[in-house]
C-alpha cells in the first residue's frame, strides 16, 4: 500500500506537481490543502500517513506556526517542512516544533521520494550538517524566568515576524515603520531576552510558546 501524503502548499500548481511527480511510487498524495486550516480539516482521512508542508503560505500565514498546531492535533502525524529557502531560523524552528525534517523545493526527485518515504515509515530526515549549523542557537536560547521587563505589544509583533524569517526591511514594511526602528526593536529583543541572534529568538520564542 502506498504511503498517503497530505500536501499544505498554498500554489496549486505545486500541489499538482507533487501530485504527478509522486505517480508510480511508493507514495501517493491523497490529500491537499492550500491552508493549515484545510490541513487540519483533512487529518480525519485514514490514508494519510505524512504531510508536506509549505514554510510561508498565501496572506503571510506561518507554515511552521501550522506545524505546531498539525503535531498537537496529531502528534504521531510525521510533518516534513518545506520551502524555497534554507533559512537557519525555519530549520530550527522546524527542528523544535518538532517536524521530521526540512526539505528545499529544488530536491532532486529521486531524493524528494527516498526522504518522503523515510519520513513516512516514521524515520527522521534530520542531518547532521542541519543540525550542525543550528545547534548553538538550540543551545543557548533557553527561557529566562527573569526577563526585567515583559515584551511590549510592538516587540511581540517584531518577534512574531522574526521567527517567520523576515528581514528588517520586510518588517518595516509590513510593520509601516522605519528600517531604524526595526533594528532598534530587534536589538532590544535579543537583549531583553538574553539571545545572541534571530535564530536563537525564535528558537527562546517556540520554548515559551511565543511561536
Amino acid at each position: 500500500m502506498a504511503i498517503g501524503v497530505l500536501v499544505i502548499d498554498d500554489q496549486e500548481v505545486v500541489r499538482l506537481g507533487l501530485a504527478q511527480l509522486l505517480t508510480g511510487t511508493p507514495l501517493e498524495v491523497v490529500a491537499e490543502a492550500a491552508t493549515i486550516d484545510q490541513g487540519l480539516r483533512l487529518l480525519d482521512n485514514p490514508g494519510i500517513a505524512l504531510a508536506l508542508v509549505d514554510v510561508r503560505l498565501a496572506g503571510g500565514e506561518d507554515g511552521l506556526a501550522g506545524l505546531g498546531r498539525l503535531k498537537h492535533a496529531k502528534p504521531s502525524l510525521p510533518v516534513v517542512m518545506f520551502s524555497a529557502f534554507e533559512n537557519p531560523t525555519y530549520i530550527a524552528r522546524a527542528f523544535a516544533l518538532g517536524a521530521a525534517g526540512f526539505i528545499p523545493k529544488g530536491m532532486p526527485r529521486e531524493d524528494l521520494i527516498a526522504a518522503l518515504e523515510t519520513a513516512g515509515n516514521k524515520q527522521t530526515l534530520w542531518k547532521r550538517d542541519q543540525l550542525r549549523r543550528v545547534s548553538s542557537a538550540l543551545a543557548a536560547a533557553r527561557i529566562d524566568q527573569q526577563i526585567e521587563a515583559p515584551l511590549t505589544q510592538r516587540e511581540g509583533e517584531v518577534l512574531k515576524h522574526v521567527c517567520s524569517g523576515r528581514t528588517n526591511q520586510q518588517i518595516a514594511e509590513l510593520l509601516g515603520i522605519s528600517y531604524e526602528t526595526v533594528k532598534e526593536h530587534v536589538q532590544h529583543l535579543l537583549e531583553k531576552i538574553g539571545v545572541a541572534d534571530r535564530t536563537q529568538a525564535a528558537i527562546w520564542a517556540v520554548r515559551a510558546g511565543l511561536a
